[in-house]
């Protein structure tokens, strides 16, 4: 293991991406922005993205502040906007219930509204250097490369298993940016190694698929709120067959309202 340890830190030291702008700050509130951020989510179009949320929303206090339009707004192009909601309402739980300072402990974050297990642990090891044992796409890479070359369905059980061996108890926050930044560029070069795992599925086509009508129904009311179903369907550009269950899917996750026959971003 010493080796295996060895090699991850010379890689990082000579290739690891330590501009990162999440980087350069232990600020847990940032932390969780860039965590949501990234999640399914490439790096190049996280970084303004992020830039520009921070800019706008620098802290706690000031998204809580904020509506869920104010937000839509600056989260468009990422996608996945039940994100942009989960994150303002942590910010509004925080703001009430913990005087605007973010828990420091797994079983606290998962309390905020749509933190789940790895995020929690994110926080706690690039905010607070917590020792916390993790896994995401990228470790896992890792570690089904330099572990499991001839081996397929492997469990998450099998990795976390020499993630926790592996763990750099004094630098973990380090060490976690190292695996996942080689575990990232071992993507870039590597015929899908996360086939190998037993918790690997095939990412579904986003071109026409429903996700893509519920992200262009949400910049279309954006741009214009408060439209009518019929207006909307008539911009539509996407699979117009998907429009009655997208909207039906929102209207039920509140990330749009409807009032008087018109359909507006939720509150």
């Amino acid at each position: 293991m010493n080796g295996f340890q060895n090699f991850i830190r010379q890689w990082y030291l000579r290739h690891g991406r330590h501009e990162l702008p999440w980087r350069q700050t232990t600020d847990p509130y940032k932390i969780l922005v860039s965590e949501l951020m990234l999640q399914q989510t490439q790096v190049e179009r996280v970084i303004p993205k992020y830039l520009a949320f921070i800019e706008r929303f620098p802290d706690t206090k000031t998204l809580a502040a904020a509506s869920l339009r104010d937000v839509l707004v600056l989260w468009q192009g990422l996608g996945y906007n039940r994100r942009a909601k989960y994150l303002l309402q942590c910010a509004k739980v925080v703001e009430e219930q913990y005087n605007g300072q973010f828990p420091n402990n797994e079983s606290a974050l998962l309390e905020l509204p749509g933190i789940g297990p790895y995020t929690a642990s994110a926080v706690c090891a690039f905010a607070y250097n917590q020792a916390v044992v993790l896994i995401e796409t990228n470790v896992r890479t890792v570690f089904l490369y330099h572990f499991f070359a001839e081996k397929n369905e492997v469990h998450d059980k099998e990795i976390l298993e020499l993630v926790t061996l592996s763990l750099d108890t004094t630098h973990p926050r380090e060490w976690y940016w190292a695996l996942m930044d080689y575990g990232s560029y071992l993507k870039k070069i590597l015929p899908n190694p996360s086939r190998k795992s037993k918790q690997h599925t095939k990412q579904s086509k986003f071109s026409g698929s429903l996700r893509q009508v519920r992200g262009e129904i949400i910049r279309l009311l954006t741009a214009k709120d408060y439209q009518t179903t019929t207006e909307l369907l008539q911009q539509l550009q996407s699979n117009k067959l998907y429009f009655a269950a997208a909207l039906d899917q929102l209207l039920q996750e509140k990330l749009v309202v409807q009032d008087s026959g018109k359909i507006s971003l939720g509150e």
